[in-house]
């Protein structure tokens, strides 16, 4: 019974549990977590990843919404708990004082529900106390389109790659979960996580030239922008990057996009 009770809540708040201990392992070691780590682990659910996590050592701070898997999780762990190499707590993550915390130096690792993904990976790359690295098992299409290999970019691919350095550890199946998603996922890791790409300019101004950029894809980037900056300044900007104005925002990098956001700036 209780099995049947766990499945329903899961499809409701929009969490797949793990159950392949393989990718549990494999988010860990990906994410190079030892015993002198803080892991603050987002959604564990039936505690698949928060076993592996504490394998390594480390020490865990589990953020748990569901109040009923709070109370199995705490059952299941009393004796890591009791140690204090295990919190459990009830909450939203997207409600968390990462400040009251005072986690340190932590990394992220969680297995998070598909709809809440872009939200939480901006969450914490843009917090004043980001994670030194994330580790998060998302839906493959979100992950493939954040590495961006096919040369198209979108706003959260800049947006991780302005942060830190993202990688696909490993592509997991639907079948490693319970409830089966309708689509197969990916580790995704996200290491040598700061802010040092916004040291000489506004990171919120930088944002709010790339988010103009990407406000219409079926016209080239230079229209949109020119709607918030001018036609005279985009131009200006774009033939000192040397980028044509029929160029659309997808096919623009990293560089580049701070190159234009830097001269826009200054008009």
């Amino acid at each position: 019974m209780k099995r049947k009770k766990i499945k329903r809540r899961g499809a409701k708040l929009g969490q797949h549990f793990l159950t392949g201990t393989w990718a549990a392992h494999k988010l860990v070691e990906a994410a190079e977590i030892g015993p002198k780590d803080t892991v603050l682990e987002i959604g564990p659910g039936t505690g698949a990843l928060t076993r592996e996590l504490l394998k390594t050592g480390s020490r865990v701070v589990a953020i748990e919404k569901d109040g009923t898997l709070v109370g199995q999780l705490r059952s299941t762990f009393d004796t890591q708990i009791e140690k204090g190499t295990l919190t459990v707590a009830p909450g939203d993550v997207r409600d968390l004082d990462l400040k009251a915390m005072r986690l340190g130096t932590y990394v992220l690792a969680a297995n998070i529900p598909y709809y809440i993904t872009g939200e939480i990976i901006r969450q914490f790359l843009s917090a004043d106390l980001q994670p030194r690295t994330m580790a998060l098992l998302v839906q493959k299409e979100v992950a493939e389109r954040i590495l961006a290999r096919d040369g198209k970019e979108s706003i959260l691919s800049i947006s991780v790659k302005a942060y830190g350095q993202p990688s696909i550890a490993a592509k997991v199946a639907k079948g490693n979960f319970n409830p089966p998603p309708s689509v197969d996922s990916a580790i995704l890791v996200v290491k040598n996580i700061s802010k040092e790409f916004f040291s000489d300019f506004s990171e919120e101004f930088f944002f709010e030239v790339v988010r103009a950029g990407f406000a219409s894809k079926r016209k080239f980037l230079s229209s949109n922008l020119a709607k918030e900056y001018g036609r005279e300044s985009v131009s200006t900007a774009f033939t000192s990057v040397g980028l044509s104005e029929k160029i659309r925002a997808e096919d623009v990098s990293l560089e580049q996009w701070k190159k234009i956001s830097e001269l826009l700036s200054r008009h």
